[in-house]
Formats: C-alpha cells, sequence, structure tokens
C-alpha cells in the first residue's frame, strides 16, 4: 500500500447550519457549513417551510388550478393566445 495517501482526518469536526445549530462530527474537513440540519429540517421538526426558488411555487400552483379547470374552459383559453 501506499504510504501517506489518505486526507488528515479530524475526529471534532465543527458543524455549523444556517439556523444557527452547531455539533462536532468526525470529518476530513475541519469545519463545515450547511444550510439545513436535522434542527430545522421540516421532515423532523413536523413544520413545514416552503423554499421558493424562482417563482417555482407560483408556477406549481398555476400549473394546478390550470388543470383543475373543465375541459372546455382550457380550450377556449388556448384559442384566445
Amino acid at each position: 500500500m501506499k504510504a501517506d495517501i489518505h486526507p488528515k482526518y479530524f475526529p471534532h469536526a465543527k458543524v455549523t447550519c444556517a439556523c444557527g445549530n452547531t455539533f462536532e462530527i468526525g470529518s476530513t474537513k475541519e469545519t463545515i457549513k450547511v444550510e439545513i440540519c436535522a434542527a430545522c429540517h421540516p421532515f423532523f421538526t413536523g413544520q413545514e417551510k416552503v423554499v421558493d426558488t424562482a417563482g417555482r411555487v407560483e408556477k406549481f400552483r398555476a400549473r394546478r388550478e390550470k388543470a383543475k379547470a373543465p375541459a372546455h374552459a382550457q380550450k377556449k383559453t388556448e384559442k384566445k393566445k
């Protein structure tokens, strides 16, 4: 085996979340910054959190409303375009 090919291991690497939570883990990086952790993730907290990037939520809601409309109403709007 080759010597000195593995990165340095930090057994007490500090992780900092955007929510302010900090904890220590073992890693090859001394400090790690994350956007979301178990303390603020909606799956673990049970709170719904909508992250809107570039209007994706509005686009989704518009498509959903369009799909709910009757078929004959959709045809009329398509002809107007």
